[in-house]
């Protein structure tokens, strides 16, 4: 474990962390977002993220609960899951 994950952390390891990710409603976007989700939180099941329209339809948001194992892990999945093209915003 990385000292800083004790340290510096509110957050006591391994938990159940759910993240928000919003982009334009289209195609794809929700398959992409399982693939950044998996591929830092592998035991992640697709099945359980939920999915909200905007009022309107044109964004969506999508809810991931991960089993959180360090503060890393965390780091790496927000900054590919913001790095990513369809992704507008991640909480």
């Amino acid at each position: 474990m990385n000292p800083l994950d004790a340290e510096d952390s509110l957050i006591e390891y391994p938990c159940d962390f759910p993240i928000k990710i919003m982009g334009n409603t289209r195609e794809g976007f929700a398959q992409a977002v399982q693939a950044v989700v998996r591929r830092h939180a592998p035991d992640f099941d697709p099945a359980t993220m939920e999915m909200r329209s905007s009022r309107k339809g044109k964004y969506l948001s999508l809810t991931c609960v991960i089993r959180a194992t360090s503060r890393n892990q965390l780091d790496a999945l927000y900054r590919d899951l913001c790095d990513h093209p369809m992704v507008t915003m991640v909480l």
